[in-house]
């Protein structure tokens, strides 16, 4: 339909609430979170949440209310209920996902691989092959970890802080009963909603410190729900005690180097948003691994060490912190909670409000011309209304339909106090708009003043529309900066520009604060191909080619040939030739062999002559 009946959805919102609403006063039964007590209500509630994720993902329904109905779900006793609720704000497409379905274990496809080697090959056993390493790819991304979040439902949620309280409460109070892949669907929840609202639970940092160990299954799906709780607000004391875990458990020689690379980039996400959660010795110890053999590591020793020459520099030792790092500690780094300075104006700002400025001007010159005409057909109203049938005394009666007479007064002095009034204000208004325009030319020809402060965000609340009109005049002055002859700082103000408008337009607003499992695990060896693989890979290569072989002989030759290992020998090295073994056989050879074979040569001389 093309309009929406507000009432009709208010009422379907409102039977949905009730809906799920019915069991929450339920317990939770049984192990692995099955509520068997729950039959006809979680079936209700399910179907209610199912509906509701349908309508959003159509964009009927797009209101806070249904984000409210779904938070409603994630509290729900029933984990079918549940699952799919935590689906919602984790921006998965599939429905909810069964206890059955998560119990399920998943085949390896070097297993199946194997089996195919080994069994009869057919068309049908190769097809089923495919089809089976389909259903695994897709069990694995639906297993793995979620990189693409429902933002704009995060960002709905009626009072995060107690929605985030009572997801830790019910991970913390079933923590026995839920099954290990629910339990790291509440806590990517949980943890994303601390980090987009900038939201506090520290218990949370002391229940997941008992799953930070190297053997712990699912562990980079852990390690990406820690990392991503973390924003500059959350006290470096609740962090420090995980990051000394983690260090301890994944960083030293008893474990392979995928383990601690892990270990080392998931400290590195965590101190990218606290710097502050870090010892000054640990740090020593892990920027130490970037001297390893192994790829993966260095790489993860190595962004440790140019975060921290960026952040804090202050904690490196004095060969590690780099000559620009040396350069700019000069400041220091601000604690925990401190700001540089206050929040006076932001950057560029005054470009966009001189950007509305001249907008306005523009309506208002276009609204002007209009304006004008209007006064031009007063001006003829008021000469037509002037009369010769006027009283002396400057009263005229005017007569009314009504009961009562309307009088009014007008006066010929007036009428010219009126009118010279009138004229001055026109020449004081065209004097006004000449002085406008050149005011105006002056400020377009001028510079900003850099001095100059903004009063637009004191006046307006800015859009997100005004935030990109605001990067886009700061790109477009930059670029007539560089123009002009800016220098070098110019310049990398410009790239820095253009590169963080690019990265927002590929990764939207909240890859800041999202972590995945590939930022965790960092590069890894490449997988052994199999032989198909190489196969294509070698065909692949062969393109654009002609056919594999010698072409010698069919470039210098009329009719295209190759040719004979005779005619090759004539051209090899004397020396290669002497070392050869025909010409040592025949050294060696007795006077009794050398006979046979003249006698053998003269008798094919003869029979090749006849």
């Amino acid at each position: 339909m093309r309009s929406k009946n507000h009432k009709l959805n208010r009422a379907v919102q409102t039977m949905l609430f009730g809906m799920i609403e019915k069991g929450m006063e339920a317990e939770v039964v049984g192990d692995k979170g099955k509520a068997k007590a729950i039959t006809h209500d979680s079936d209700d509630a399910m179907w209610a949440v199912v509906l509701t994720k349908e309508l959003w993902k159509k964009g009927v329904w797009s209101d806070a209310k249904t984000v409210s109905i779904v938070a409603l779900g994630s509290a729900h006793p029933a984990i079918k209920v549940r699952s799919a609720s935590i689906h919602f704000f984790l921006g998965e497409d599939d429905d909810a996902v069964d206890s059955d379905d998560e119990e399920e274990e998943i085949p390896s496809v070097k297993g199946l691989q194997h089996r195919r080697e080994i069994n009869k090959k057919t068309r049908s056993g190769d097809k089923k092959f495919e089809k089976q390493v389909k259903s695994v790819k897709i069990k694995r991304k639906r297993k793995g970890d979620i990189t693409s979040a429902n933002f704009p439902a995060l960002q709905l949620l009626n009072d995060p802080q107690t929605f985030c309280e009572k997801l830790y409460d019910m991970l913390n109070r079933y923590d026995k009963r839920y099954s290990l892949e629910h339990k790291i669907l509440i806590m990517q929840l949980l943890s994303r909603v601390m980090g987009a609202h900038k939201l506090h639970v520290l218990s949370f940092y002391t229940y997941i410190m008992k799953y930070l160990t190297y053997h712990q299954l699912r562990i980079p799906s852990i390690l990406v729900g820690l990392a991503q709780s973390v924003h500059e607000y959350t006290p470096p004391d609740a962090l420090l005690p995980c990051v000394r875990k983690i260090a301890h458990e994944f960083v030293h020689p008893g474990v392979g180097s995928e383990v601690v690379a892990a270990g080392i980039n998931a400290i590195r996400e965590i101190c990218r948003r606290q710097p502050w959660a870090m010892e000054e010795d640990l740090l020593g110890d892990l920027v130490a691994y970037r001297k390893s053999r192994v790829k993966a590591v260095t790489a993860a020793a190595r962004g440790l060490l140019q975060q921290f020459r960026d952040v804090n520099p202050g904690m490196l030792k004095r060969r590690e912190r780099g000559k620009e790092a040396s350069m700019g500690m000069t400041t220091g780094a601000r604690p925990f909670g401190h700001s540089s300075d206050a929040a006076v104006d932001i950057e560029g700002l005054v470009l966009l409000e001189d950007h509305l400025q001249r907008l306005r001007d523009e309506e208002g010159a276009e609204a002007g011309d209009a304006d004008k005409d209007d006064e031009a057909a007063w001006e003829n109203w008021d000469v037509e209304s002037d009369s010769s049938d006027e009283s002396s005394d400057g009263w005229q009666d005017v007569p009314s339909d009504g009961d009562s007479d309307l009088e009014v007064s007008d006066s010929e002095d007036e009428d010219d106090k009126k009118s010279k009034k009138k004229k001055g204000e026109g020449e004081d208004v065209d004097k006004m708009d000449v002085d406008e325009e050149a005011t105006k030319q002056d400020e377009d020809e001028a510079p900003v003043d850099p001095a100059r402060v903004s009063i637009l965000a004191t006046t307006k609340i800015l859009t997100p529309a005004d935030f990109a009109m605001l990067n886009d005049l700061r790109i477009q002055a930059a670029k007539e900066s560089v123009e002009k002859g800016g220098g070098s700082a110019t310049k990398r103000k410009l790239a820095a520009l253009e590169a963080d408008k690019k990265a927002r337009a590929q990764s939207g607003n909240m890859d800041d604060a999202f972590v995945s499992e590939n930022d965790i695990l960092g590069p890894r060896k490449k997988a052994k191909s199999d032989y198909a693989e190489r196969v294509a890979s070698i065909a692949k290569g062969r393109e654009g080619r002609e056919k594999f072989g010698s072409m010698k002989g069919k470039k210098n030759k009329e009719a295209p040939s190759s040719s004979t290992n005779r005619e090759k020998a004539r051209n090899k090295p004397l020396m290669m030739v002497i070392a050869s073994g025909a010409i040592r056989s025949k050294k060696k050879a007795s006077l009794r062999d050398k006979q046979k074979k003249l006698r053998a040569h003269i008798d094919k001389s003869k029979k090749t002559k006849h």
